[in-house]
Order: C-alpha cells, then sequence, then structure tokens
C-alpha cells in the first residue's frame, strides 16, 4: 500500500473525450510533486486505477515519463514511481528588453541547456526581429547538437517582453517599447523559426517561473510583483495564470501613486531604473549589477533613500494586491541579483493590515522571490511547455458542455 503523503494535483475526469486533459492533469501532478505511484496519482487526480495506467503506458511510449526503482514499504505490495523524463520537451525562451534580450532552452523540468544575450534597438523592430532570429538560431543550435530528436521536442518558443499591449500612450520613451508593441512579432518570429510562439509580457513571464520553479510553486493563487526596468505583476488565479481581456492584467506599474497633486505611475518611483537614474547607473552597462551592488554594500545614502520611497509605495501595492486578489501570498521578484531585493523586501515590512489573515498560514504574506537577471527569460521558456501540458480548468469545462 503507498505510503499516505500529502499530494498536490488537479482532478482528472472519469469521462470520455478528456484524455487530453488527464495527461495534462498526471504532467501536472509529476512536476509539482516529484515521482508518484499510480495508486499516488490516482488518488491525488481522482481518476480510476485503469486510467492511471493507461495514462502512465502513454505517456511512457511518448518519452514524457519514466519509471523508477521498485518501492517497498511495509508489509504491502511494492510500488512503482513515475517521474517525468527531463528531455521529454524542450522550450525556447526569449526575453525582449530595452538594453539587452535574452534567449535560453529550457527541458521539460526546468533545466537551463543554452543560453545566449544581444543588444536589440528599442525602436527599431525590423533591424531588431533579425537580430533576435540569429540569436535564436544560435542557441537552438547549440542545444540540439548532439541530441538527434531536439527538434521534433521542442513545444515552442514563449517570448516576454514589456507591456502594456495595444495601448495608445503618448509616451515615446523607452518605458514602453511602442515601437515593438504594434510590430508583428509574433508572425515574424514563428514564420523565421518555423515553431508556435507565445506574447506575454515580462511580469506574466516572471510569474510563470515562480510557479514551475520558484516562490510559487504549489500554489494556486499568488500575485507577482515583478521589480525591473519597469514594474508589473503575473497573476496566478485558480491554479492559471490570469492575463486580462487583452492581456494587459496585472500592469500595476502604471498605477498612480505619490500626492493628489503629483500623481506619477509606481514604476517611475519604485523600478530599477528609477533607481539607476538616481545613482548614474547606465542599465546598457554590462557592469550594471556590480556597481549597484558595490553601492548598496556601501550604504549609499542614495540607494537607501530610494530603498524608503519604494518599500512605500510597493507596501500599498501589497496592500492592493491583497485586497483585490485574495492571494495565498505576494510574492517581489527582480531582475537584479545580490542583496538590494532582500533589502527592499525587508523595508516593505511590516506590511498594512489587509483582508489576508495573518494567523494558520502555511506561507507568508510577501515572500522574496527570483532575483535574476534570466527570471523572465525562463518564465517565458516555460509558457509553451504549460500551455502544451498543464491542466486548463476553463478547457476541461468546455469540454464536459460539449
Amino acid at each position: 500500500m503507498s505510503e499516505q503523503r500529502p499530494i498536490r494535483a488537479k482532478s482528472g475526469a472519469n469521462h470520455e473525450g478528456t484524455s487530453a486533459h488527464n495527461r495534462r492533469v498526471i504532467i501536472d501532478a509529476l512536476r509539482v510533486n516529484g515521482a508518484l505511484s499510480r495508486a499516488d496519482l490516482a488518488r491525488a487526480t481522482g481518476l480510476t486505477k485503469q486510467a492511471v495506467s493507461n495514462l502512465i503506458e502513454t505517456l511512457e511510449g511518448d518519452g514524457l515519463v519514466a519509471s523508477e526503482e521498485l518501492v517497498r514499504k511495509g508489509r504491502g505490495q511494492p510500488s512503482t514511481p513515475y517521474r517525468l523524463v527531463a528531455d521529454g520537451a524542450y522550450s525556447i525562451g526569449l526575453q525582449i528588453d530595452r538594453h539587452i534580450s535574452r534567449v535560453i532552452v529550457v527541458d521539460l523540468v526546468g533545466n537551463i541547456l543554452a543560453r545566449a544575450t544581444a543588444k536589440v534597438p528599442p525602436r527599431a523592430p525590423e533591424e531588431g526581429v533579425a537580430v533576435l532570429l540569429d540569436l535564436v538560431a544560435g542557441v537552438r543550435a547549440a542545444f540540439a547538437a548532439g541530441r538527434p530528436d531536439a527538434e521534433a521536442r521542442i513545444a515552442g518558443i514563449g517570448v516576454a517582453m514589456p507591456g502594456p499591449f495595444g495601448v495608445e500612450i503618448a509616451d515615446d520613451s523607452l518605458w514602453l517599447m511602442q515601437a515593438w508593441q504594434s510590430f508583428p512579432l509574433v508572425e515574424r518570429l514563428a514564420a523565421g523559426t518555423g515553431l508556435a510562439v507565445s506574447l506575454q509580457n515580462d511580469a506574466a513571464a516572471c510569474a510563470t517561473a515562480e510557479r514551475m520553479l520558484g516562490a510559487a510553486h504549489g500554489l494556486d493563487h499568488a500575485v507577482c510583483i515583478y521589480v525591473g526596468y519597469g514594474i508589473g505583476a503575473g497573476l496566478i488565479l485558480g491554479g492559471e495564470l490570469y492575463s486580462g481581456g487583452h492581456g494587459n492584467a496585472g500592469e500595476i506599474g502604471m498605477v498612480l501613486f505619490g500626492e493628489p497633486d503629483e500623481l506619477v505611475p509606481l514604476e517611475h518611483r519604485a523600478s530599477i531604473a528609477s533607481l539607476y537614474a538616481l545613482v548614474g547607473i547606465d542599465p546598457a552597462d554590462p557592469g550594471q549589477f556590480d556597481r549597484l551592488e558595490a553601492l548598496v554594500a556601501a550604504g549609499d545614502r542614495r540607494v537607501a533613500d530610494w530603498i524608503g520611497r519604494a518599500a512605500r509605495d510597493l507596501r500599498r501595492a501589497v496592500h492592493t494586491a491583497e485586497t483585490l486578489f485574495d492571494p495565498q501570498t505576494v510574492i517581489l521578484s527582480g531582475g537584479v541579483p545580490g542583496a538590494l531585493m532582500p533589502a527592499l523586501v525587508a523595508a516593505i515590512e511590516p506590511l498594512l493590515p489587509s483582508l489576508s489573515p495573518t494567523a494558520g498560514r502555511a506561507v507568508p504574506r510577501l515572500r522574496l522571490g527570483m532575483t535574476d537577471p534570466w527570471a523572465v527569460a525562463i518564465g517565458a521558456a516555460a509558457d509553451p511547455i504549460r500551455r502544451a501540458f498543464d491542466p486548463s480548468f476553463s478547457a476541461i469545462l468546455k469540454r464536459q458542455g460539449e
């Protein structure tokens, strides 16, 4: 008999026409929990043991799942755990940013296999897309070397860039990269690579990375505030990434903060760009992170003042996120490594009172997430895998109603 341990899993459906959903349920359960037996999977997903056995056999045949050694526990029958096969699928992530763009290749469980960077003109997408196609081609060739079936197992390309999308704003600064907003980027990348391409804003991509590999792993309700050159929030609601009616959900950086007679967008006050402007760091400088870390370590007064001001605004942003979405936690992530983000999280405490309960919590109200320049690219790469292999509650509802 399998050990009765807590297992997190979406529910399967024991009726016809739901095999694709159930495959995703099994894959998601193995990603969240690690290796599980067929009995574990049946108990957690609500599927019959026969349905789980059929699904496991199919996934094994597709090279997505593999068995491990028999496990004997007590006097019961031995069980065989099953795990995801890392090389069962691959995905490419592309982060397009104002000063440097990144491309990364990951496998089914999130291992990084190859990566590279390039500078892309923020106001010249026609020129920039050629640079991106060359960048993707180079990394794609590097990771595929020595992997005979790698090309056939690429789930697609996930692209992340600053939002908002489809909004006309009288602002030609680098904050919005407006020239790229109206450019047929998805179509050009799909035609140039032969792969399916999806697009999301950078904060949503970071939330995807946090859900699959970081502080939101195993959570169904989380708000991930991403502090980068700008600021955005990725919303994980009901176990799924919520993007809104126009792909702009979570654009918290556009919310106006400050005094009534001096309201400015949050990202103009609490983003890394605002800090760099204050201390004179060029965001295109390859040594930007080392320079900033030196200032933080030295206790630079300008950095300390920025942390104090940014923390006050972000404290209100956390309160707003808790009040609107009732998440299990709010995660503060960033594209800057080192001591800055932990110091910022510490300065945000204590949090303002909100509807979020304080007693008996499994996770704290505010958590530090990824502080990695590659976090957005990792999340972008996770998106095609999410689309291909994660269960969708809305999809199963549609199938049941057909």
